[in-house]
């Protein structure tokens, strides 16, 4: 929760805030680690977006419940925040290229509570410029691990040596006749690295688009309030685990606060 209320306090004298409330509901693996197989999840996601004056916020909180007790997803929080700083911004900089919006640094904290991680990723993003796209960013970042392991508790998850990141996030508005989609979300590639049993953590690629239906303008002529679709979530070696390969389609309700 120290997330959410952050995220309010930058989010004060913000030029812009989106803040949304996700639904999504799908048949999600548990790695190995955690004694594999499928089960019926409920993710709810607090969403929020912000411009200030010298960048932009963003970061979510998700609850995670897979209606099995076997220490994997029992009502897990897990939370992500991302401060960008951009060099248009605070420089008065031009753009250095017809294709590129922006360029900046970025400072982002990825946290989950029941296993007790903590990753830092510092880093560099470039803002791109591409019609159609109401937004389509690239981050490259350390992934550096923070977390205590477990020679603070057995239930931990084991400490990790420090790797790279690279994501692209994006926003795709579209419409067909009278309609109102958008495809957006994000995929990432986070390098391998070893855990403090010596065990490797294998290359993940995890890839989280949805496509939304915007349901409020459709059923109460009220756009951009209420969305409706489907969330696809491949991810390629889960939680760095070889044996573990996730494609699911989710249910996904959006209530835009």
């Amino acid at each position: 929760m120290a997330l959410f209320f952050l995220g309010s306090a930058l989010s004060v004298a913000s030029e812009w805030s989106k803040t949304e409330l996700f639904y999504q509901q799908g048949k999600l693996l548990a790695p190995s680690f955690a004694g594999g197989g499928k089960h019926a999840t409920t993710v709810i996601t607090l969403q929020h977006a912000s411009g200030w004056k010298y960048g932009d916020n963003f970061f979510f909180v998700d609850h995670l419940n897979d209606g099995n007790s076997d220490g994997f997803d029992d009502s897990e929080f897990y939370g992500e925040i991302y401060l960008h700083f951009s060099a248009k911004k605070i420089f008065e900089m031009q753009k250095p290229a017809s294709f590129i919006k922006d360029v900046g640094l970025v400072m982002g904290i990825n946290a989950s509570a029941d296993a007790n991680v903590m990753k830092y990723l510092p880093g560099i993003r470039i803002s791109w410029d591409i019609p159609g796209f109401s937004f389509l960013n690239s981050d490259i970042t350390a992934y550096i691990d923070a977390s205590d392991g477990l020679r603070v508790g057995t239930a931990n998850a084991p400490t990790e040596q420090d790797s790279f990141m690279i994501d692209i996030s994006y926003g795709y508005p579209f419409s067909i006749g009278e309609l109102d989609f958008s495809i957006e979300g994000h995929m990432e590639y986070i390098h391998e690295r070893q855990n403090e049993l010596d065990g490797k953590v294998h290359s993940w690629f995890l890839a989280q688009p949805q496509l939304r239906l915007d349901i409020g303008k459709l059923l109460a002529n009220n756009p951009d309030t209420v969305f409706a679709g489907i969330k696809w979530q491949y991810w390629q070696n889960k939680l760095g685990d070889k044996t573990a390969d996730e494609n699911v389609i989710m249910a996904l309700i959006v209530w835009r606060l």
